[in-house]
């Protein structure tokens, strides 16, 4: 854990885990609240890489993934901690790059601290991985475009104040003929569905989100018209380089938890941790968590660099995701039928792990990036 963090660095990630531990107490069940939203803001988590002139932390993509690894170590309510990851790495950090200045005075205060609740409306109903095939349109009109479509999947949709959405300007333009907005979730012509219901993760709301001829003004435009793909890209480089890093925050609090349990739980007149059945499953998770972090902070490192950080991003959410999933399945057994009841919140790390392999490309389409990356 100490590997490469100066004293401020721990400091922070030191007092993450305490705020947010102490702020969210295991529940059976999770519910969405702006109370709460709030208290992210507070600790410095929404706006972790959000310039300090707009109330941000002003941090490196590496620092910041140490703050949310430390808020999901610390915070149990895993689905919160996505929604606030959502939030900031595919939808303010657009803003922050790409959005005209006075977009980003209005908008950036209030993303930071949590007045404001961003959700991102890219996913459609055929137009998950493959964004290239966006039905989503966007028609030019005097002082802006009209909005028509639907987006199937919006995390944070639910109760959201601003949106990140794209929408095809130029069909015959391709990839190049998407264009991204950052506008308001209550214009007229924007319907807000009803919250999903999911496997796991209830903490973060998501529904689908209509567009009806909504009129949106050309400032909510972010970079250029027909830049959009480009700009998707790019808030994907922080998403899957820095949102995975709650994940082993979940990893380290399964850890931790198993290790108290096998110290303290006896079979047999032994230890559950002196069987080595079970120190190996201690052990695999240890090697998970490790092994997936170092690939983490170098994808981050590639982003502080200016690197292209496709490869190491796309290795670090496999290893990540799958590493959680498998951690998680391991902290069922090692607990048993304790594992399985809800009032002790293991099963639940199962359910909001497995999102984890399907959102921000699913592990087959990191599986193919990096074949790509390495020529295949």
């Amino acid at each position: 854990m100490e590997f490469g963090w100066t004293a401020d660095q721990r400091q922070r990630y030191d007092r993450t885990v305490a705020d947010t531990r102490a702020a969210f107490p295991v529940e059976p069940e999770y519910v969405f609240s702006r109370e709460k939203w709030a208290l992210l803001g507070k600790s410095g988590v929404l706006g972790a890489s959000v310039p300090a002139a707009y109330g941000g932390g002003g941090l490196t993509a590496l620092d910041t993934a140490r703050v949310f690894e430390a808020a999901g170590r610390g915070c149990p309510d895993t689905g919160l901690v996505f929604g606030a990851a959502a939030h900031l790495f595919a939808c303010t950090m657009p803003i922050v790059d790409f959005a005209p200045a006075a977009v980003r005075d209005r908008l950036l205060p209030g993303l930071a601290t949590g007045d404001l609740v961003a959700g991102n409306a890219m996913t459609e109903p055929e137009a998950g991985s493959d964004v290239g095939a966006l039905r989503a349109t966007a028609t030019a009109t005097d002082g802006g475009y009209l909005l028509n479509g639907v987006k199937s999947f919006v995390s944070n949709g639910p109760v959201a104040d601003v949106l990140v959405t794209y929408a095809v300007t130029d069909p015959a333009a391709g990839h190049w003929g998407i264009t991204a907005f950052a506008l308001d979730a209550h214009r007229p012509g924007v319907t807000l569905g009803e919250p999903f219901g999911k496997l796991g993760m209830e903490g973060c709301l998501a529904c689908e989100v209509t567009f009806t001829d909504c009129f949106v003004p050309e400032e909510t435009v972010l970079g250029e018209p027909g830049q959009g793909s480009a700009i998707f890209q790019h808030s994907m480089g922080w998403e899957r380089a820095c949102l995975f890093a709650l994940y082993l925050g979940v990893q380290d609090r399964l850890l931790d938890r198993c290790l108290a349990h096998v110290r303290d739980r006896r079979q047999f007149g032994k230890r559950l941790a002196e069987f080595q059945s079970v120190s190996n499953r201690v052990v695999e998770m240890k090697l998970r968590a490790e092994s997936a972090r170092l690939l983490l902070y170098r994808a981050c490192w590639a982003l502080d660099e200016g690197e292209d950080a496709t490869l190491f991003a796309a290795l670090s959410k496999l290893a990540v995701s799958e590493g959680t999933v498998a951690s998680a399945t391991d902290a069922v057994q090692l607990f048993g039928s304790r594992g399985y009841l809800r009032e002790h919140g293991v099963e639940a790390a199962l359910r909001d792990a497995i999102g984890g392999t399907i959102f921000s490309g699913a592990s087959d389409v990191q599986r193919q990036l990096v074949a790509m990356e390495l020529g295949l």
